[in-house]
């Protein structure tokens, strides 16, 4: 069921996205090369903890999980695509990273995710991280009052396209509210002009996901939990919390 916010509730969903984008910034800049990934977290959950938010990430255990996730941040690293645990791996110079944190304050949630290089940067890693961002910016573009979750695909697959990148069929956006993951599903890929009609009150989490070696194939590593492209190429993840309202798409997890 899909559950269209008042005009409150999105404000109480953006306190909630401030949190998120503040945790995202602190794992950033903790982010060096000889950092662990498991002090990333920390950075985290230090943010988390004195705004008062509690983790939706912490201790959720979706039916595919054989346990439940350990950690208030995903931190997936080079060829992983999403759903990284943080472990003691040490950040190594020229590797990838991508964060995604959410945040539950009174009630109202909010989720969003970067991806970055540590050190000295590969210029296909540049281009890689380029495109995600770019296919994030178009399917906010396109959530605008009368278009589809359709059209929110479409704009995410066409630069997707362009930059011939890969994505994962499997996996997408989602509705978003007082639970981390609801109704609608976001595909990355679709047809202008179907899907669920975009209203004002309506509020999505867009996260394209884009893969270097052009394939959208992946495999679920021996943690049960990341997903590592197949053909072992690197992968980027952009995500934020979007409301469709009547003035345009308005941004709840910007910093």
């Amino acid at each position: 069921m899909v559950e269209i916010k008042t005009d409150a509730a999105l404000a109480a969903m953006r306190e909630a996205g401030r949190v998120v984008a503040n945790a995202l910034a602190a794992a950033r800049e903790a982010a060096r090369v000889g950092v662990s990934l498991l002090e990333l977290d920390e950075a985290a959950r230090a943010v988390l903890d004195e705004a008062g938010a509690r983790s939706p990430f912490l201790g959720y255990r979706p039916s595919f999980a054989p346990t439940p996730f350990p950690a208030v941040i995903c931190t997936s690293v080079n060829d992983a695509l999403v759903h990284g645990i943080p472990t003691a791996y040490r950040l190594r110079d020229g590797d990838l990273v991508s964060v995604d944190c959410g945040a539950e304050l009174e009630g109202w949630t909010g989720d969003a995710a970067i991806s970055f290089t540590v050190g000295t940067p590969r210029p296909a890693d540049v281009r890689l991280i380029e495109a995600t961002r770019q296919a994030l910016d178009a399917g906010i573009a396109a959530a605008t009052v009368g278009n589809r979750v359709g059209d929110i695909s479409h704009a995410i697959g066409t630069v997707a396209r362009e930059a011939r990148c890969g994505m994962p069929a499997d996996f997408g956006g989602h509705g978003i509210g007082r639970r981390m993951h609801e109704d609608p599903h976001v595909p990355n890929q679709g047809r202008p002009g179907r899907g669920y009609p975009l209203r004002h009150g309506l509020a999505l989490a867009i996260e394209p996901m884009l893969m270097a070696g052009g394939r959208g194939g992946y495999r679920t590593a021996a943690d049960g939990w990341t997903l590592r492209t197949e053909d072992g190429s690197r992968a980027a993840h952009f995500e934020h919390t979007v409301a469709v309202t009547e003035e345009g798409p308005r941004i709840l997890t910007a910093p």
